[in-house]
């Protein structure tokens, strides 16, 4: 049985990492709000601009759609792997990185024996972790969650553009947590370069066949559109990521408090026995001490 003063080490050092998780879960829950409210404000012009670009692909005047739309072999693939700069989020990081490498077993198998699987790692976790696994990494971002605005994120999305016109890629898909709600964040794999031309059956619910009167001319337009479209779905991405990585952590240092709260529980009762049984031991040493005096 422990000593009274180990159970009381152990009391005041539970209950200082308490306060400290309960203090993590009140900032990302200040924290949660605005990422949220930037994460709804940024889907309805999203989703506007992809149902613009929907119908304009759609047009079967639009003639050459330029670099971004080009498919070709795969044989080099870049993955933009979106984690956080900072952990105790719970599964938040790791759900990304398994995500990943199940796309590589599945699907790039072949590329990854060869070593043209490269990653792109969007956080501080995600770096480290393909970092020490010797996974190719071509380009890291970290820091941008703490300002994140569109001018910093376009530094990404330009980069892999770049890549992909100077066919140092030939595919590159996005890996990230999209925010539902605070418990729940799911994980999705995007591709963003080739340009995905939408399909009958896969359009846009909402999007209608429109006309449009092109000015100056239809190649300017589209040439304007396409890669402002593809930075604004990388933007998005990070958004969501960001309201999810907030959500997460909320989440795990709420649970991470209620768990604190039990250990408490259970530690003063182990002190109460503790206690109870050294002052026991107490009095009957003071009985067999008087016991012995009295006999002798």
């Amino acid at each position: 049985m422990p000593s009274l003063k180990e159970v009381r080490n152990r009391i005041n050092s539970v209950r200082s990492t308490q306060q400290i998780t309960k203090a993590m879960k009140m900032v990302s829950a200040a924290k949660l709000r605005k990422a949220q409210d930037k994460s709804i404000q940024m889907r309805p012009y999203s989703r506007r601009l992809s149902q613009i670009l929907s119908n304009v692909l759609n047009n079967a005047e639009v003639g050459n759609l330029g670099v971004y739309a080009q498919k070709r072999p795969v044989n080099q693939v870049l993955i933009i792997a979106v984690t956080s700069d900072r952990g105790l989020c719970g599964g938040f990081n790791s759900n990304v990185v398994k995500a990943v490498n199940a796309l590589i077993a599945e699907k790039y198998a072949e590329q990854n024996r060869k070593g043209k699987v490269t990653i792109l790692a969007i956080g501080k976790k995600g770096r480290d972790y393909f970092k020490r696994r010797n996974q190719k990494l071509i380009e890291t971002y970290t820091e941008l969650f703490g300002k994140l605005s569109f001018e910093n994120a376009k530094t990404a999305a330009e980069f892999a553009m770049e890549g992909f016109a100077k066919q140092e890629f030939d595919e590159v898909v996005i890996v990230y947590n999209e925010f539902k709600n605070v418990a729940t964040q799911i994980i999705r794999q995007e591709q963003f370069l080739p340009l995905q031309m939408p399909q009958e059956d896969t359009k846009i619910k909402g999007t209608t066949k429109a006309d449009y009167l092109y000015e100056p001319s239809k190649e300017e337009i589209i040439s304007e559109l396409l890669p402002k479209t593809l930075k604004i779905q990388l933007y998005r991405s990070l958004l969501e990521s960001n309201a999810s990585e907030h959500g997460a952590r909320m989440t795990a240092m709420d649970k991470a408090t209620e768990n604190a709260g039990e250990l408490l529980k259970e530690l003063r009762l182990t002190y109460n026995r503790t206690r109870q049984a050294a002052i026991t031991k107490e009095i009957l040493e003071i009985v067999g001490g008087a016991e012995a005096l009295a006999n002798g």
